[in-house]
């Protein structure tokens, strides 16, 4: 079990490290079992295959690879001993919050152990006055707005999925609302961290949360994005905002994708504080009028949504409506009741099924790319064209705003040449945001799936940056290994 991982990573002469691997095979799985119940309580430790193997698997397509167990830990000073333990013995160890990542970023490549964090679900400390608050990793998107109503704030970051906070903050997720609130990267003040061997650390000082400091690294946006590589994130500080006076929902078909995308830069550079422009295509736009009954051209869609004053929007709407008439923009329809606008947006909300039900029976699979506005049409017609040529199914939705979209890939996952052509197809579209000067995700992360693509994007020097500091901070590699950046040389790890 845990010490399958030392055998087999590593092999070289007879040194210090592997006397501390014979050792770690000579004292028994059961003897660290035995010290991380008496960290967290016999019901803080399982090795149930069933627990085992929910722990092992995301929301990807990428196959389940269970840990050797899952421990459950209730506070930074559990998570920090099981820490040290881990680091002792050689034990990998991986993050878990509430598994709805899209990369494989949760898979257990090295055995080893599964830190559940779903029982540190405190929500601290909230400042009304200077709108932030902190929560531990098991508070969920949902559960703090939920406890934030009565205060008249809110945090709008929405992957869409309920995921963990900090979970989103280790992924650096964003969402729908980005193109006005940012994503997780500009909305996280501070973080408290366990690192590999067990030391707890602030990113940016105890208790501290200003809006703004140029006091020494940014280690707070090292760990944003990290994805579990650099350590376990056990509490985050959130920027919050005031709930808007009032929302606004439109919808707006266009003759092309070239139309949406110049009505989309239009409305941006006007100074429309938009808070919410999405993408459909025309595929998915059918598929939607099918899953939900609706009756939306089949058309390129955008589907937008204004918050602020009552006044303000009137004049926002406007605005809106009259860039997207000159883009050649129809069928134009706002709403401001929460039920008008819930139906308003029932195709966007409804993507991910309505894809699924394109083909029952099958998975779907999302990747992502983002690239600078003026290439999104540019690469959005070349992936249509390339969903045709291969012979898939990948109805297209988008954060426009941001230059971000996502390819909803529906698979027979038994079917080998499908997978393949599905794997060939996801390679090109990372490679052809590349050479538009875009990146090979704009929000899903690195995970399993494009460690590959990092050297590329990136530059080797700049690879070789992160894996130093990698290795500075996680020198034997115990850190969710396997994950974001390949590793050093075996050299470079024994040395």
């Amino acid at each position: 079990m845990f010490v399958r991982r030392s055998l087999r990573v590593f092999s070289c002469p007879l040194t210090a490290l592997h006397c501390r691997t014979v050792y770690s095979r000579n004292l028994g799985v059961e003897n660290v079992l035995s010290q991380f119940k008496s960290i967290c309580g016999n019901e803080g430790v399982s090795v149930g295959e069933a627990v085992r193997e929910q722990h092992g698997r995301d929301e990807s397509m990428h196959k389940c690879r269970p840990p050797d167990a899952v421990v459950f830990p209730r506070c930074v000073e559990e998570v920090s001993a099981l820490a040290k333990l881990c680091h002792i013995f050689n034990v990998p160890m991986i993050p878990f919050g509430t598994g709805t990542g899209l990369e494989g970023g949760v898979g257990a490549l090295e055995g080893g152990v599964c830190f559940s964090l779903r029982n540190m679900d405190k929500i601290v400390d909230v400042h009304v006055e200077d709108m932030d608050v902190t929560v531990e990793p098991g508070v969920t998107r949902k559960m703090l707005n939920t406890y934030l109503r009565d205060t008249g704030l809110w945090f709008p970051v929405d992957p869409g999925a309920d995921a963990s906070l900090c979970g989103m903050a280790a992924t650096s997720a964003s969402g729908t609302n980005a193109v006005r609130y940012g994503t997780m990267r500009e909305n996280v003040r501070n973080l408290e961290v366990v690192l590999a061997d067990g030391t707890i650390i602030q990113t940016a000082g105890k208790g501290r949360r200003p809006r703004k400091t140029a006091a020494g690294y940014n280690l707070t946006n090292l760990f944003v994005g990290s994805e579990g590589t650099l350590g376990i994130i056990t509490k985050t500080t959130l920027r919050l905002y005031g709930i808007p006076e009032a929302v606004v929902s439109a919808v707006c078909t266009f003759p092309s994708v070239q139309a949406a995308v110049d009505s989309t830069v239009q409305i941006l550079q006007s100074g429309v504080p938009i808070a919410r422009i999405e993408f459909l295509d025309d595929v998915m736009v059918d598929a939607c009028n099918r899953y939900s009954s609706l009756s939306y051209p089949v058309k390129p869609t955008l589907f937008l949504e204004f918050h602020g004053s009552e006044d303000s929007l009137k004049e926002q709407v406007k605005v809106t409506e009259d860039i997207t008439q000159t883009s050649g923009g129809s069928n134009f329809h706002w709403a401001q009741d929460a039920e008008t606008r819930n139906h308003l947006w029932a195709a966007r909300h409804n993507a991910w099924y309505a894809a699924l039900a394109l083909r029952p029976g099958c998975q779907a699979y999302s990747t992502d790319v983002c690239v600078p506005l003026s290439h999104l049409p540019q690469i959005i017609v070349e992936t249509k064209e390339d969903l045709i040529k291969s012979n898939l199914t990948g109805p297209i939705a988008g954060h426009v705003g941001d230059g971000n979209f996502h390819c909803i890939m529906v698979v027979d996952p038994n079917d080998k040449d499908e997978l393949n052509r599905l794997h060939s197809f996801t390679d090109r579209l990372a490679r052809r945001a590349l050479a538009l000067d875009g990146t090979c995700t704009g929000e899903h992360g690195v995970g399993l799936g494009k460690m590959y693509l990092l050297p590329e994007e990136l530059g080797c020097h700049t690879v070789h940056v992160m894996q130093s500091i990698k290795h500075t901070l996680d020198p034997k590699n115990l850190m969710n290994p396997g994950k974001v950046l390949l590793p050093f040389s075996r050299e470079s790890q024994q040395g």
